[in-house]
């Protein structure tokens, strides 16, 4: 692999963390946390899983491979729901 030099923009000095014309003074934090965490269905793969995985729809298409060999199962309606997601 061949060096290549690429000249950076310098760094800006330290601006102030917020400005001025922003106001949170009535923000209320957390406000939608609950409702996120209903809706939200988040899964953190180990790097070491996560490499041999190329998207979501492959994840789901293994999964989906593991639950038909397993007693349990799939649900009824979840393949489509995931294809729905998959698809986006």
């Amino acid at each position: 692999m061949s060096e290549r030099h690429t000249s950076r923009k310098p760094l800006k000095i330290a601006e102030p963390e917020m400005r001025s014309e922003y106001d949170f003074s009535g923000a209320v934090r957390g406000k939608y946390y609950k409702r996120y965490l209903e809706t939200t269905n988040v899964v953190v793969l180990e790097p070491d899983v996560a490499k041999r995985f190329k998207n979501a729809a492959s994840v789901n298409r293994a999964l989906r491979t593991y639950l038909k060999g397993s007693k349990r199962g799939l649900t009824t309606g979840s393949t489509a729901t995931a294809r729905k997601r998959a698809a986006r």
